[in-house]
């Protein structure tokens, strides 16, 4: 055939198209070209994604072709597509580099539960009403579920504790359940969580809210028995919560892990997945399930990799909601934050006698290694104040004891890295102590979003050490919609305790061993923050940080590697990975 032919069969193919869009019937004439099938790939050689640039990502009043799940509904009468005169309601704009589609935040909106009866099953409600006892939505939920609901991708970012867990959970169990998914499906969602303990916690959700209905739910974590976790995966899991390491390693090594249904891909805490050095994973996982769902991306904060992880994530111009965007603070109302200002060898006495003042209380504090929440750990303990710890270092079995034990105590301390600071939701947290600063008003916000989380009426309180040379982070802070006042504190009244702790470490040898780790690891975090123009370890005066610890006399800590910036390497969390490999030792 020459090639007049072919394109006058082009011609002739394009016309009946547009006559059967626009309902006129018409006779082709000739038969239709046949198509070229694809050619098979194989997973072994697969490539990272490349970023597709906005103009080429699609909208999503498009029309999606009808899917069919056994004996269920097609995708249009569940909301997988939405009708092409919805688009009115929505603004065009930009949310930093990537274009969106924001809506109307002035708008009132139904927040009671029972409003959305007409588009959420009674069995799901049941399990939100009854089951949970909520009668009315937070901010983020009531704004984002009716859009996901009618299959819109969305961006959505809200305050840590918001209720943002539900606002994406909602949609995805409607949506598997009123397609009738069954086990032969395979999986139709899967979130993504960055830490196991929030993935647990999702997880314990999910299963609330699945109480009534018969679809098939699971969790795949880091840690956990993969062998175990493959066999239910190759049964099928409809609902799939998971860590995205583990996600990955299942995708690319599981046989008859079936992802080819997969309607919906939630991330939570899109920040944190990046932050902790998930990119390159985040890359490979996109380009193995497929292209055609529906993508919810959920965090505390907006970055610029958060606009990245967008673009190669979202098939469509998402619909960006952005609950908290005007409001004066970044952090909850009822919760009282201010910042004491103290020397190095000040901080550990004044720690304890906080700690000792308020051994009633709910309290979290946070460190900035695993090997000094280890020490602290141990060492408070020994002078009889108790407290639980939970890092990255821990099995995880210990980390899933210790944070079940925390949530359900109505008082207690708890010792801490940042694995514990993002989006769990432990109840009643009186105070948030940062013994570390943190590494940016980000991680900030995020570590005191653990007291006064949703829409809790109860004062929560926040506390920060700083040394004096450590001021100008509160203009990070300040820019950063965070508020903090100055707490004093009566010297009269601060316990003495430098004399018995440097006495201990001289006769406890397990005790000597546990704080010159600690210490070495203190410092190596010290030198690797990412604010280096606030937090120089220069400026670090070692003799009065090692009696923090309880030696009169520093031990030696290397500080070469963490101290000198590696060229074109801003992330500060980076460098720490980085400097621990090279060291041989583990990464959080």
């Amino acid at each position: 055939m020459d090639a007049a032919t072919r394109r006058q069969l082009k011609k002739n193919r394009k016309k009946v198209l547009q006559a059967k869009l626009l309902g006129d019937s018409v006779e082709e004439e000739h038969e239709v070209l046949p198509e070229k099938k694809p050619k098979k790939k194989t997973p072994a050689k697969v490539e990272l994604p490349q970023e597709e640039p906005m103009e080429e990502i699609a909208d999503d009043t498009e029309k999606d072709a009808e899917v069919e799940i056994g004996n269920e509904e097609p995708l249009e009468s569940v909301g997988l597509s939405a009708p092409t005169n919805e688009d009115d309601e929505y603004i065009r704009d930009t949310h930093g580099g990537l274009k969106v589609r924001k809506i109307d935040l002035n708008k009132d909106v139904d927040t009671a539960w029972d409003s959305l009866a007409e588009k959420v099953s009674e069995k799901t409600l049941q399990a939100i009403t009854k089951g949970m006892g909520y009668s009315n939505m937070m901010p983020i939920q009531a704004r984002s579920i009716p859009h996901l609901l009618t299959g819109k991708d969305v961006l959505a970012a809200a305050k840590t504790g918001s209720g943002k867990t539900l606002a994406f959970l909602v949609p995805i169990v409607e949506l598997i359940t009123k397609l009738k998914f069954m086990n032969r499906n395979g999986t139709g969602a899967i979130i993504l969580s960055p830490t196991r303990e929030l993935a647990m916690q999702t997880f314990g959700v999910l299963k609330e809210l699945m109480e009534n209905h018969s679809q098939t739910f699971g969790l795949i974590m880091g840690g956990s028995d993969r062998k175990a976790e493959a066999k239910k995966l190759q049964n099928g899991i409809n609902i799939l919560v998971a860590t995205p390491g583990r996600l990955l390693d299942h995708l690319q090594n599981t046989a008859n892990f079936m992802v080819k249904n997969l309607m919906c891909f939630c991330i939570d805490e899109a920040d944190r997945i990046l932050e902790v050095g998930f990119e390159e994973e985040m890359k490979s996982i996109v380009k193995l399930i497929p292209k055609k769902r529906q993508t919810m991306l959920f965090s505390a904060t907006q970055t610029k990799k958060i606009e990245d992880l967008a673009r190669i994530s979202l098939k469509k111009v998402p619909v960006y909601i952005g609950v908290d965007d005007d409001k004066s603070t970044a952090t909850s109302d009822m919760l009282e934050q201010g910042y004491v200002m103290s020397e190095g060898d000040a901080r550990i006495r004044i720690l304890y006698t906080f700690l000792k003042k308020n051994k009633k209380k709910k309290i979290m504090v946070f460190f900035s290694s695993c090997m000094s929440v280890k020490f602290h750990y141990e060492l408070f303990n020994y002078i009889d104040i108790p407290v639980l710890s939970i890092h990255g270092k821990q099995k995880q079995s210990k980390r899933t004891s210790t944070y079940f034990q925390f949530c359900n105590a109505e008082t207690g301390i708890m010792f801490c890295t940042d694995v514990a600071a993002r989006g769990l939701d432990i109840p009643a947290v009186d105070w948030i102590v940062q013994y570390d600063p943190p590494d940016d008003p980000k991680e900030y916000i995020h570590r005191v979003g653990r007291a006064c989380r949703g829409d809790s009426t109860d004062k929560g309180h926040a506390l920060l050490f700083l040394r004096p040379a450590e001021i100008g982070f509160l203009l990070y802070l300040k820019k950063a919609k965070v508020p903090l006042s100055e707490f004093t504190i009566q010297e009269s009244k601060v316990a003495n305790i430098q004399n018995q702790l440097e006495k201990l470490l001289k006769t406890n040898y397990y005790l000597n061993q546990s704080a010159k780790e600690g210490y070495k690891s203190c410092v190596r975090a010290y030198a690797s923050h990412s604010l280096r123009n606030v937090f120089e370890v220069q400026t670090l005066d070692l003799k009065k940080v090692a009696r923090s610890f309880g030696f009169d006399t520093p031990p030696w800590v290397d500080i070469g590697v963490a101290g000198v910036k590696r060229k074109g390497e801003k992330d500060g969390r980076k460098e720490r990975m980085i400097s621990k490999k090279k060291r041989g030792g583990k990464t959080r």
